[in-house]
């Protein structure tokens, strides 16, 4: 018996010596997922400040373009009251072509968008959708189940409220999502993206000042 235990233990010490505390972006094999940024599911989010959300769904769409990441694009039944991909959104990605989805709720359900992800070559996908116990938590578990690297950018996922939020949160982090933030207001010295040509104080979103922007993560994490 007390063989079995030291050896347990034992395995125990190697399997924390090995285990990887943070996930690290790395700037070439990362690619930004926009998930159903549309007028009208924009006007039900209600666990951030409207003008605060619209903000971090802006930075969210400019990441691809500050740090030359591969973006996709997705919406929901645009023709309905969903309403289309908000205008801004669609001006920061003028070459980004939009999977539009007729009736999958899941976006990795949507052949179309499977493939685009695929396309892209990447394994770390960052991913912003409203809502997000729905568009951005169904993809991310999706995506985990299929052997990427998922990171949930918190700040650019809105829903009905803070519970619902937190509720979808803990389940994604619980199944190896790293959940994190875009900071475009403040600074994050621990969770810059580094070691990239950066987007100074001449970097602008629309209708904003110019910014700078962070990734904040729930661990440390930077592109290279």
């Amino acid at each position: 018996m007390r063989f079995i235990r030291a050896l347990q233990t034992v395995a125990l010490l190697a399997a924390s010596a090995t285990a990887k505390g943070w996930n690290r972006l790395d700037k070439e094999n990362a690619a930004v997922l926009v998930i159903d940024y549309q007028v009208g599911l924009a006007q039900l989010v209600r666990d951030f400040n409207t003008n605060d959300f619209r903000n971090n769904m802006l930075a969210h769409a400019a990441l691809g373009n500050l740090f030359d990441l591969p973006v996709v694009m997705t919406t929901s039944s645009d023709a309905g009251p969903n309403g289309l991909m908000i205008k801004e959104v669609v001006d920061l990605n003028p070459n980004v072509t939009i999977v539009h989805r007729q009736g999958e709720v899941n976006a990795w359900d949507n052949a179309e968008f499977r493939a685009a992800v695929k396309a892209t070559g990447k394994k770390q996908l960052i991913i912003g959708g409203i809502v997000t116990e729905v568009c951005t938590a169904f993809l991310a578990l999706s995506l985990i189940d299929e052997g990427y690297e998922v990171f949930a950018n918190t700040e650019a996922s809105g829903t009905f409220d803070e519970k619902l939020a937190a509720d979808a949160n803990r389940r994604m982090e619980k199944a190896g999502v790293t959940l994190m933030g875009t900071l475009w207001r403040r600074h994050r010295p621990d969770a810059r993206l580094e070691k990239h040509p950066w987007p100074g104080p001449g970097s602008a979103l629309p209708g904003q000042v110019p910014i700078r922007l962070w990734i904040g993560c729930s661990s440390p994490c930077w592109c290279h």
